[in-house]
């Protein structure tokens, strides 16, 4: 499956790019609108046959020097980088850590000690395996979900209201999509991944389109917006970190700025009383 992930991924990389963007002559007739393999080969310094070999899924383990050739060629940012060397396996493995392990003791301990700033902790797919009460009561409709169900990729494609809670909805969605993409290159075999891709891909075609792209993403720092239904608007600014002796787990923070309206309401919801345990 690794194979076929690698070669996925190579052609949709090579897709985006536009001849005049590496200063190559756009003329002539293209049956794709990106690079042709014969070109991108040479921007690696490699030969066309060992590249076509590659897209082809044809089981060779590139080296690490040709990797960095394919990386520099299709202008591959740092997650795209490490998302090629792990469907390549050319590297040696990290260290076997459970993806699945529950979450430590002393995280569940923060969790609780930062409230009320909203804090959870996720895993690769997006499944939310903690949380403090602050963030239940922020995410009250994914609180409504039992915990094996609560996952943020299946509220964002299945539940509607999602539309309206993430103002800037598709970003939010399409992250979350490049995320769970990550996580399948980490370990491309794991079932419960495979039942959740498929699970959205029937329900969604917007999911269908966003995974057919091959995007992906890390734990990253940025903004998001939410129209609560109970305290209205927010904007908050999110912290990603993966916790050390994991594979995937992500420990995610929201703040405002202190005296901002999203400061006052994040204070009203520590005060709202959710279920909130899970994992």
């Amino acid at each position: 499956m690794a194979t076929r992930e690698l070669a996925n991924f190579l052609r949709s990389r090579r897709d985006r790019i536009k001849p005049s963007a590496v200063g190559l002559p756009a003329g002539g007739r293209r049956r794709a609108p990106g690079l042709r393999r014969a070109e991108v080969a040479m921007l690696a310094g490699i030969s066309p046959d060992y590249y076509m070999r590659l897209e082809q899924g044809r089981g060779i383990r590139p080296s690490p020097s040709v990797l960095d050739g394919l990386s520099r060629a299709l202008g591959l940012n740092t997650d795209e980088r490490d998302h090629l060397y792990r469907l390549a396996r050319s590297e040696p493995s990290p260290p076997h850590l459970p993806a699945e392990g529950p979450v430590d003791a002393n995280v569940r301990r923060l969790l609780e000690a930062i409230a009320p700033v909203p804090a959870y902790v996720i895993n690769g797919r997006l499944d939310v395996l903690a949380w403090n009460r602050t963030a239940a009561a922020l995410m009250c409709e994914l609180a409504e979900q039992p915990e094996p169900r609560r996952n943020m990729l299946r509220y964002a494609f299945g539940d509607p209201r999602a539309r309206d809670f993430y103002v800037a909805w598709e970003e939010v969605a399409r992250h979350g999509v490049a995320q769970l993409r990550t996580a399948t290159g980490r370990d491309p075999g794991d079932p419960a991944n495979g039942a959740l891709i498929r699970e959205l891909a029937d329900g969604s075609p917007e999911f269908r389109d966003w995974w057919r792209r091959q995007d992906v993403k890390g734990p990253g720092i940025g903004r998001k917006e939410y129209r609560h239904p109970v305290v209205g608007r927010l904007s908050l600014d999110y912290i990603g970190m993966v916790l050390p002796n994991t594979l995937d787990h992500q420990f995610v923070t929201l703040t405002a700025p202190e005296g901002s309206p999203s400061q006052a309401a994040l204070e009203k919801l520590a005060v709202q009383r959710y279920e909130v345990s899970a994992g």
